[in-house]
């Protein structure tokens, strides 16, 4: 089996998202061409830190893009080439900019969102009162929903990791209304015999009749039924994020905010206006699904407003 075909097996046996295996495969085969279409089993941490290197002073990218071609030419060594790689002596790492998150008010917030119709609000809507990034929130499936418990379930968020976040009471009338079209949706796909979707790969090999199940339908599934990239299948994928993201950039620039409005700014806006109210970081944190207590710590430095919360002596009367 060649290569690439091999670590695409391992990222898809791993249940790793499509977009981690286009990413990876890109990386491994930039890395190979760097090299002269040499063979990695040819080549070790003094051509991967060579490469890494090149990437931060010659293609000058951001730590993240850097980070990301790290890790998966590490998952090639690892997984695929069983050389495991310990030290990688002289990488130079790109430097990740320290910078504040871009926050909306409670009144450009809302603002925005009241703009909004649709699909397109209810989504915002749920970033901003649930604190989803917008991948969970697109990828949300009927299931996910507890209206008895007001919460949402997020699984196999960021890290891997599953979460529970809260279900705002104001959009209860809003999100049952989009389940009854998305059932209409579903019982006429079934008709026409599809109304299959695509189930995480260990539930489809243990339930594989799930897959026409009401519950396991996404809560905001596209116009078309579309292959999947995988496997040919043909289903309902959710709406794309673009759509989202154009809606938001039109509504913003129409509203005059002189801020880079992204659907994403809707989630700091969370974090930012619970810690306003009052609310612990730590039960912040939990909702927001951050490993670490200082990822979460950046929201208190944007409510230090000027100076760390010191009232200028200009306003001292």
């Amino acid at each position: 089996m060649k290569l690439l075909d091999r670590l695409r097996q391992e990222i898809r046996r791993r249940n790793y998202s499509y977009s981690t295996e286009k990413n990876y495969s890109r990386w491994v085969v930039r890395y190979i061409q760097f090299h002269d279409i040499t063979h990695p089993k040819y080549l070790g941490e003094k051509e991967i830190v060579a490469y890494l290197n090149y990437l931060s002073n010659e293609r000058n990218v951001s730590a993240s893009t850097q980070n990301q071609a790290l890790c998966a030419i590490l998952f090639l060594y690892e997984n695929i080439l069983e050389k495991p790689v310990d030290k990688l002596n002289g990488l130079k790492r790109a430097k990740k900019p320290k910078r504040l998150p871009v926050v909306l008010s409670k009144r450009e917030a809302n603002g925005v969102i009241n703009q909004l119709k649709g699909v397109e609000r209810l989504v915002l809507s749920l970033i901003y009162g649930s604190g989803l990034r917008i991948s969970e929130a697109l990828r949300l499936r009927i299931r996910d929903l507890d209206f008895d418990f007001k919460q949402i379930t997020v699984w196999n968020g960021k890290g891997k990791k599953d979460r529970v976040t809260m279900l705002p009471e104001s959009l209860m009338d809003d999100l049952k209304d989009q389940i009854k079209k998305v059932r209409k949706l579903h019982n006429s796909d079934i008709d026409r015999g599809f109304g299959k979707t695509l189930l995480p790969n260990a539930l489809a090999k243990k339930y594989p009749d799930a897959s026409k199940e009401f519950k396991w339908q996404y809560l905001f599934p596209s116009n078309k039924r579309r292959p999947d990239p995988r496997t040919g299948f043909r289903h309902r994928y959710h709406i794309s994020p673009k759509k989202i993201r154009s809606a938001v950039r039109k509504v913003a620039n129409s509203m005059r905010i002189n801020k880079h409005v992204t659907p994403h700014v809707f989630r700091h806006s969370f974090a930012t206006h619970l810690l306003q109210n009052g609310y612990d970081i730590r039960t912040v944190q939990e909702l927001l699904g951050h490993k670490n207590l200082s990822t979460t710590m950046i929201y208190t430095h944007v409510l230090n407003r000027g100076g760390k919360g010191v009232k200028s002596p200009l306003d001292q009367k």
